[in-house]
């Protein structure tokens, strides 16, 4: 899709509120009972005199939100693309009470959201139409059109997201994730390094090496930094798991477990949309990201149950269970963060836990803080972004949970409350005093079934939540 200013007297797509009157067209639909104005529906009526409408949904003019509107206007572009239709042209609703900006990034994006297809490695290709689409707001247009290329930069690093987790391991793995990196991000002024088994060796990494060491596939760490501000001492740290392939290592994964365990480096690709879509739009902000890529294999020289292992921080770790392996690896990540990059505030993400999903389900990403004030800025960014994120419990009691009989922590709390106590896990290596938040998006970030604008498979989700995030820190 395509979005301009000109009009094209193409297809309209026209705004329909329930609590407003009708014109003869939608009188008709309504009392057909086809179309009524309902919130996030679309109808396309052809019109006899030639060219169509595609109405939109936005429900009782009150009670609308931006992500109602990009339920609705996804909707829409649904039908522009069923239809094949070249040329559109879209009424802007008179929704004065909403930020301009804002509305147009909605619209921009739920139309755009409409356009992602996975089929990397079909044979036969469904050729998309390139649908060109004019608009006319009538309120603050030069904000409404800012909003409305905002919505195309995030959708660029939702979309990138969702292609490195979608693809599978033997396509992504450490190395060629890392290319990615390079790739997408050093054409935008994000300096990439990578750093190979010996550097991690020399850091000190062995929470890091040991998950890897199973691989005959080569760890990564990748690094990425963007320093846009040099009069801002703030560092915000992106830290995300990257664990390529997770077959369980020693503590095997049932067959029906494994077969979409490439998307368990969902937190580094959310990481690498995050800051493609933070680069492509210059925000005046100094953010790095940090991802350790490897995969969690089985061979004879594979980490144990049993065996009692160091980290980059020097605190020891006796491994419970090699299944929970990411947030071993996220331990040396967060630890390099925050200590050696000396990032002032960090936000981790995995795929971390199935008692996320058993909490959760799948359409609300769960989260630990050390800083109630780090955690409001991040709820602010979630709200504009439409992904949820709810705060979970802190008490010593889950602290404790974590604590080893032979050694310093235990890589796994048990059973009870796994999803807090993966993620105070993941603090304990956090630089003390730090503002840290941990999103544990298991749930979230890969689905089997679609749900509203979001595809089954990898959703892309959080990449959002992150860009607004620093979009905070530049204000």
């Amino acid at each position: 899709m395509r979005f301009t200013k000109e009009i094209l007297n193409g297809t309209k797509i026209l705004p329909v509120f329930k609590n407003e009157k009708y014109n003869e067209e939608l009188e008709f639909l309504s009392q057909h009972k086809l179309f009524d104005g309902e919130e996030k529906t679309a109808y396309y009526f052809p019109n006899v005199k030639g060219g169509a409408s595609i109405y939109v949904g936005l429900g009782e003019k009150d009670k609308v939100d931006f992500d109602l509107i990009r339920l609705s206007y996804f909707e829409a572009g649904k039908l522009l693309l069923e239809g094949n239709i070249d040329k559109a042209d879209v009424t802007v609703p008179s929704l004065e009470n909403l930020c301009q900006h804002r509305l147009g990034e909605a619209i921009g994006e739920g139309l755009l959201q409409a356009t992602y297809v996975y089929d990397s490695h079909k044979s036969e290709k469904k050729e998309q139409v390139d649908t060109e689409i004019s608009f006319n707001p009538t309120y603050k247009a030069d904000k409404f059109f800012e909003g409305l290329e905002e919505s195309k930069t995030l959708i660029k690093g939702i979309f990138t997201a969702r292609d490195l987790i979608n693809e599978p391991a033997n396509v992504i793995y450490p190395e060629t994730l890392a290319q990615k990196a390079v790739e997408i991000l050093s054409p935008l002024g994000v300096k990439v390094t990578v750093y190979g088994q010996k550097e991690i060796e020399d850091l000190g990494m062995e929470a890091f090496l040991s998950v890897a060491r199973a691989s005959s596939r080569e760890p990564k760490l990748i690094v990425m930094e963007y320093k846009n501000n040099p009069k801002s001492d703030e560092l915000l740290a992106y830290v995300g798991k990257g664990i390529t392939y997770d077959a369980g290592g020693l503590a095997i994964k049932p067959a029906t477990s494994m077969d979409t365990m490439f998307c368990d480096m969902g937190g580094s690709g959310t990481v690498i949309g995050a800051m493609e879509a933070i680069a492509t739009s210059k925000l005046p902000v100094n953010v790095v990201a940090v991802v350790a890529a490897c995969e969690n294999m089985i061979a004879g020289n594979s980490y144990k149950n049993g065996d009692i292992i160091s980290s980059m921080s020097g605190k020891t770790i006796e491994i419970k269970n090699t299944d929970a392996e990411g947030r071993l690896t996220l331990a040396d990540a967060v630890y390099y963060a925050t200590h050696n990059l000396k990032a002032t505030k960090i936000v981790d993400l995995a795929t971390l836990t199935g008692a996320c999903v058993a909490a959760f389900g799948f359409e609300v990403t769960a989260s630990v803080t050390n800083n109630e004030k780090f955690f409001g800025e991040i709820m602010e960014a979630s709200k504009e972004a439409g992904e949820a994120i709810w705060q979970m419990p802190t008490f010593d009691y889950y602290r404790n949970m974590n604590k080893s009989k032979v050694a310093d922590l235990k890589n796994t709390g048990g059973r009870y409350g796994g999803m807090i106590t993966a993620g105070l896990f993941v603090g304990e290596f956090v630089k003390e005093n730090t503002p840290w938040i941990h999103l544990d998006i298991a749930g979230t970030a890969f689905l089997d079934d679609k749900t509203g604008y979001l595809p089954a498979g990898a959703t892309g989700v959080m990449v959002k939540t992150l860009y607004y995030l620093a979009s905070i820190d530049e204000k």
